[in-house]
């Protein structure tokens, strides 16, 4: 097999950094790139590479007004670098990532994708760098796992992917690897099964709270990562909640739903969607009050209820996407409006993207 990576976009591009295509020597290539128009051009650089055991950088420049560009059938105005190797080298990471994911930890690999024939550091050469800054595997030289390590430490605070120059005529691939965000369903109603796989066909990590047992069962939620048992009181200390956590109130149950927004204000949660009409949310909060529970005006501020985009849904369904919905907008700093309406390219560029970061610049 073959793994071809976008490393490097400037301009339009159906894809970002980091989107991958898995070229196997017999079969159907798994994911995608592109809208389809460089797929067959980068799986036939991917029969070379397998053949010949050594990985190749390509370049698509979508920008120029010819017969080749319009030949691609391309949709977009960009620039594109997709690094193709055998898949074997990145095999030899893969168990690590995926650990490190299924922790809930942050990951930063950084490959070389260029170096001058001849060089001690070869294209494929991989290392990966932990949240705490530990270095895990050696692109060959001492100063170079330096200089990636700082790279890669900046990337994570920045939350960029992206190329950046080592050395002279050494470029390599730095890549920001975060767990998948975490949707938390406080109450297993029958409305919840939607939502539950509605989030998990994103790669969410769905996590479902009840204190009725018999709704927690995997056959009514199949996509469902794990269930928690509790109290609704009780439900973010039993469950635990991060800055990584959108909580869903949704049992349907006034004095239910009350406990559930209880436990959930003042936790690191930068979502908290409330079922329900506004007037509803309005009598919880009125409740708490008059338990003597004065909710922080700043923790509130996460509170959506009615939870959801203003999207007219009607039904389990269509209500479970306007949540979703919401839930993503939010996580990527959008407003959920629409795209004819945006100012600004469609995909949020760094200030650095339209030139390869050269380690320790300013």
């Amino acid at each position: 097999m073959a793994l071809a990576t976008i490393v490097q976009v400037k301009g339009s591009t159906y894809r970002r950094e980091g989107a991958r295509l898995l070229v196997p020597e017999h079969g159907k290539p798994v994911g995608t790139i592109s809208g389809g128009c460089l797929e067959g051009d980068v799986r036939e650089a991917a029969v070379h590479v397998m053949a010949e055991g050594r990985p190749r950088l390509l370049h698509f420049d979508l920008t120029a007004d010819d017969e080749i560009v319009w030949g691609w059938g391309l949709g977009c105005n960009g620039v594109i670098d997709v690094f193709v190797e055998p898949a074997e080298g990145a095999m030899a990471t893969a168990g690590a990532i995926r650990q490190a994911i299924d922790e809930q930890r942050a990951v930063v690999p950084i490959t070389v994708v260029e170096s001058p024939d001849g060089a001690s550091v070869r294209p494929g050469t991989r290392m990966l760098v932990h949240a705490d800054g530990t270095g895990e595997g050696s692109l060959g030289d001492r100063e170079l796992d330096r200089m990636a390590v700082g790279e890669a430490r900046a990337a994570l605070r920045e939350g960029r992917s992206g190329l950046i120059s080592l050395a002279e005529s050494v470029r390599a691939f730095v890549e920001v690897l975060v767990p998948p965000l975490r949707l938390l369903v406080c109450g297993a109603g029958h409305d919840a099964v939607p939502l539950v796989r509605f989030a998990a066909s994103l790669g969410w990590r769905v996590e479902v709270v009840d204190d009725r047992e018999a709704f927690l069962k995997p056959h009514r939620f199949p996509e469902a990562a794990r269930f928690v048992k509790a109290e609704p009181i009780d439900a973010s200390r039993e469950a635990g909640v991060d800055d990584r956590t959108y909580a869903v109130v949704m049992s349907h149950n006034f004095l239910r739903d009350k406990d559930y927004l209880r436990s959930l204000l003042g936790t690191p949660a930068p979502y908290i969607g409330m079922l329900g009409p506004a007037a509803r949310l309005d009598r919880v909060l009125a409740e708490l009050r008059r338990e003597g529970f004065e909710p922080d005006p700043t923790h509130l501020e996460v509170v959506h209820g009615p939870a959801g985009l203003d999207l007219g849904g009607d039904g389990p369904e269509e209500v479970g996407w306007a949540i979703v919905g919401e839930i993503l907008a939010l996580s990527k700093g959008r407003a959920g409006g629409f795209l004819r309406d945006r100012r600004g390219p469609i995909h949020d560029r760094p200030a650095s993207a339209e030139a390869p970061v050269t380690a320790g610049a300013d």
